[in-house]
């Protein structure tokens, strides 16, 4: 089932994406940003209420598909989280640029994913911040860099919210997406 076909389905306001909330984590670096990079794991902290944070693992580096891993036992977070698990290079994405990403969806409660760019090999293409896509994608793509690797934790209400189209109402969404291309 394809996200982006069922968004526009949903219509151009409930696409996709997230903000940045630059929660802490603990990262694995790598040098490479090309589709031959090396083995890559990452971790993006997700805050509990109990004081310790929830990582959510991301396995694979840019131009390949990623798996995500959310443990067992987390509460979703309530606010977008935004982190660079892979530094981009170049200006920054501002509202009304093109962007070009690949994206991968997993759902939060069901930890399956949903939808991927990356397995139909074709990447998908919005003017940042016009409505087209999600909330959680309008402010969390804001200021990527070409070549980045950027993993956005979705809450409902900066998502699809009452659901439809295969996703839950108020389902947190975890989006890996790859900065292809930023501006013209």
């Amino acid at each position: 089932m394809r996200l982006m076909g069922k968004i526009g389905a949903i219509g151009a306001a409930a696409a996709a994406v997230v903000l940045v909330a630059g929660c802490g984590s603990s990262d694995s670096k790598s040098d490479s940003t090309s589709s031959t990079a090396a083995p890559f794991t990452a971790t993006v902290a997700v805050p509990q209420a109990d004081g310790h944070d929830c990582a959510v693992t991301i396995d694979g580096g840019f131009g390949t598909a990623p798996k995500i891993t959310i443990p067992d036992g987390c509460t979703p977070p309530t606010d977008l989280i935004v982190k660079d698990i892979v530094p981009g290079s170049g200006p920054g994405a501002a509202a009304g640029q093109p962007l070009t990403m690949n994206y991968s969806l997993v759902t939060w409660s069901d930890k399956k994913k949903l939808d991927s760019s990356f397995d139909r090999g074709k990447p998908f293409t919005l003017t940042l911040g016009a409505g087209q896509v999600i909330k959680g994608w309008d402010q969390g793509l804001v200021g990527v860099q070409k070549g980045a690797r950027r993993v956005l934790i979705v809450p409902s209400n900066l998502g699809y919210g009452q659901g439809g189209n295969g996703i839950k109402p108020n389902e947190t969404l975890v989006f890996v997406t790859d900065a292809v291309q930023v501006g013209s």
